[in-house]
């Protein structure tokens, strides 16, 4: 409170004058003309604002909790930040080591769009997008690659829609010593295409390589017509 509200404030509740005895005001309604006075703007220019005092409560609350717990730690506030440090450097440790989680990703989408290419347009967009390096695009191509083959020898049927795992699933009738080369490359399109992964050279390369050896091998149309049979 200032000097000046004190004095009226004073004023207001003893007056003077003519020698005569100051007024007595019993104690409620002295209490409440004191708020009163009290809560005018003039008192409160300078109090600080309601973000200012909740941040100070919650700094004040940090240094009590920090201060506890120094007091309970061996070694006082060093001892609890070295143990600060080592529990950082073991989060940090246990990203580097395990890497960010990752949901396997499922396909839902076509592996085609709607613009019908070959096998062989395919694999020459492959191999042009792994000439500048994008693997991601050049091992897209390289599954589709694999899958057109598969139509145009009609080991699958032409379907549009199909997805990479369908198609992975419904080639391995045919080709039981890839079917699990052939669920592989169609995880690595999933992960390029679906799930936010980066493809890679070695990536690539084992799709490449998968292409060459279906298209060298010789069906099993025995077990895929029993399997077809039996559907």
């Amino acid at each position: 409170m200032s000097l000046a509200g004190g004095a009226l404030l004073a004023a207001a509740l003893h007056p003077r004058g003519g020698g005569e005895p100051p007024v007595t005001i019993p104690r409620d309604p002295a209490r409440e003309a004191a708020r009163r006075e009290l809560s005018k703007p003039a008192y409160h220019q300078d109090d600080p604002s309601l973000l200012q005092r909740g941040l100070d409560h919650f700094w004040e609350w940090i240094g009590k909790l920090f201060s506890a717990a120094s007091r309970a730690t061996p070694g006082g506030t060093v001892g609890l930040l070295v143990i600060a440090l080592a529990v950082v450097a073991l989060v940090v440790a246990l990203r580097w080591r395990l890497g960010s989680p990752r949901s396997a990703p499922r396909s839902t989408a076509a592996l085609f769009d709607d613009r019908p290419h070959s096998a062989a347009e395919h694999r020459a967009a492959a191999e042009a997008h792994a000439a500048q390096g994008h693997w991601t695009p050049a091992v897209q191509e390289r599954m589709r690659a694999i899958v057109r083959s598969l139509e145009e020898r009609a080991l699958l049927d032409p379907r549009p829609g199909r997805t990479a795992d369908e198609a992975a699933t419904e080639a391995a009738h045919p080709l039981p010593t890839h079917a699990t080369e052939l669920r592989a490359a169609a995880r690595h399109f999933d992960d390029v295409t679906y799930g936010g992964r980066t493809a890679t050279r070695d990536t690539y390369e084992h799709l490449t390589t998968l292409d060459t050896a279906v298209s060298r091998t010789t069906p099993d149309l025995t077990g895929s017509t029993s399997r077809g049979a039996a559907e």
